[in-house]
């Protein structure tokens, strides 16, 4: 029986925001790429727009050979755990997309694997192509695509893909939302799909909403390289807490009790986190999980270094950093847009395991600053305008049609 390979991809730029997917079929035996698939969604959720993903590139897959076995390949570990059956799908927007899944092909004959977003490339690139796209008011085009040329570098076209119950070979205009298909089988998928691509954007939510999953968002107490401003990241020395760190984190522990709410505690694996969260644990009468899309950036080698030491050291790389997302720290460390997709990756899988619960999550700089960055839609520089301080408190809340609620940033009050 022949094997294909499906690797699905999907973002949103800002979660809710403009969104896309990117799919590939590929030939297990050869290696070869046998369709691609890639659209701009509108207004959606990095979750729709990554089972949209799946859709799409089961579907292309059946197309190609209905009688063939599929291996998903995937970077979303939340799509692949719920597809395997591993856990729950609680999101209301989910459960027909992953239906509609399901059914494209008898399940004894897909599988689905999780791999590092560096393994798939392929599909995220078609995915930024799609939103891309959609922001210049075009539709997705393959032409310019590593599908258009064979092993040996010759120029091939793309195999028709399906999707959605369309041609992808046949130009349409791009949408700005999901479309529904008037078929009886789909329209009530179409309809949940929308859940998310329709959330209002002004005024209060629907009231039916129910409780939203409230991410408390602490930052670890002070460290010795805290008070000297010098950049400690996920590269460096993974210092533990000062004394001044330690009374800080027995200060918000004591806060936390008194108010009686947290359920869960999350850290990131580094050392000052994992401190900070035991201590407030202890208090709470609650375990520590970790989570290691919570740790700092890697700033490669500007690791224990001041910002004034950077610049003068690393000038010009300083200037990139600062001015675009995609920069990387001198000496391979991580851009803010790859610590945008790990920390809202993280995000993701916490709110799928954690619906309707309020969860602690002890990090870092970055990670809680980009995880308000998302929920407000705000851009990457926008990193720039917040303060964060050590042992600080910020709350960001969930809701079921996907929108975010930033409740709470920068408080210090339990320290005074």
């Amino acid at each position: 029986m022949r094997e294909l390979i499906v690797e699905a991809d999907g973002g949103s730029r800002g979660n809710p925001g403009p969104a896309g997917y990117g799919a590939v079929v590929i030939d297990a035996a050869t290696g070869e790429t046998l369709a691609e698939a890639a659209e701009y969604l509108g207004v959606a959720t990095n979750n729709v727009a990554e089972y949209s993903g799946l859709v799409a590139g089961l579907r292309a897959a059946r197309d190609l050979d209905p009688t063939a076995t599929v291996r998903v390949r995937m970077d979303s570990k939340l799509v692949v755990e719920q597809m395997s059956g591993r856990w729950q799908i609680k999101h209301p927007a989910m459960r027909p997309l992953a239906a509609e899944a399901r059914s494209i092909l008898p399940p004894d004959r897909v599988t689905y694997e999780w791999i590092p977003r560096a393994e798939n490339k392929h599909a995220d690139r078609l995915a930024n192509e799609a939103m891309d796209a959609g922001k210049r008011g075009e539709q997705w085009s393959p032409s310019g695509s590593t599908a258009d040329l064979d092993a040996g570098g010759a120029a091939r076209s793309a195999a028709p893909v399906k999707g959605r119950g369309e041609l992808r070979d046949q130009p349409r205009p791009t949408r700005t939302r999901t479309t529904p298909v008037a078929t009886p089988d789909t329209n009530d998928i179409r309809a949940a799909r929308n859940v998310a691509s329709e959330a209002p954007t002004t005024g209060a939510a629907p009231p039916d909403l129910g409780t939203p999953t409230t991410l408390v968002l602490l930052r670890h107490g002070e460290t010795p390289l805290t008070p000297q401003k010098r950049f400690s990241g996920s590269g460096g020395s993974d210092p533990e807490l000062s004394d001044t760190g330690r009374q800080q984190a027995e200060r918000v522990a004591s806060a936390l009790a008194a108010r009686g709410t947290v359920q869960d505690v999350i850290s990131s694996p580094l050392a000052r986190c994992r401190e900070t969260a035991a201590i407030v644990a202890a208090r709470l009468g609650l375990d520590v999980r970790i989570e290691d899309g919570l740790r700092e950036t890697d700033f490669g080698a500007w690791e224990g270094l001041t910002f004034a030491e950077v610049r003068e050291r690393y000038p010009d790389d300083m200037s990139a950093w600062l001015s675009s997302p995609d920069a990387e720290p001198t000496g391979g460390g991580e851009s803010f847009e790859a610590v945008a997709h790990r920390v809202g990756a993280a995000r993701d899988e916490l709110l799928a395991a954690h619906t309707g619960r309020t969860v602690l999550l002890v990090s870092h700089v970055t990670p809680i600053k980009t995880l308000v960055r998302l929920a407000l839609g705000a851009p990457p520089e926008a990193l720039f305008r917040m303060e964060l301080s050590a042992a600080s408190l910020s709350v960001v809340a969930y809701y079921g049609d996907g929108n975010a609620s930033v409740r709470l940033l920068n408080d210090t009050s339990a320290l005074r």
